[in-house]
């Protein structure tokens, strides 16, 4: 058999079994990562129930309303002192003057029904 015939013909089978095999694992592997990145044109909706309190601040005093009795609360620094803490409250609002000179303060509420609710009030 001729070298060159066979170098030929070697040539001939892997363009028509390589280059089809190429061509699939290119498109495979494309469309496998299609998913991988997020629809950028969906809108993100994170609707968060109401909550059930405010929290009113005027300069230094700050009052805690609630639709429900509040059972427990609990007001602190940044820094973990805490200046109130009620457990006893049973009345549908709380007031209460901050006597610290600090501007941000952590209030924990605890209603009646359970539910505890935490948040960053800032004062004057």
């Amino acid at each position: 058999m001729n070298p060159d015939f066979a170098n030929s013909m070697f040539n001939i089978i892997s363009r028509r079994v390589l280059a089809p095999a190429i061509i699939l694992c290119i498109t495979s592997f494309g469309s496998a990562q299609a998913n991988a990145i997020p629809d950028m044109n969906k809108p993100v909706i994170d609707r968060t129930a109401p909550k059930p309190y405010k929290v009113l601040t005027a300069g230094k005093r700050i009052t805690v309303q609630s639709k429900t009795e509040i059972s427990k609360i609990m007001v602190w620094t940044s820094s973990g002192h805490r200046f109130v803490e009620e457990n006893d409250v049973k009345a549908p609002s709380y007031t209460f003057v901050v006597s610290i000179s600090e501007k941000f303060f952590y209030i924990m509420l605890e209603l009646k029904d359970g539910k505890r609710y935490t948040e960053k009030v800032g004062v004057e």
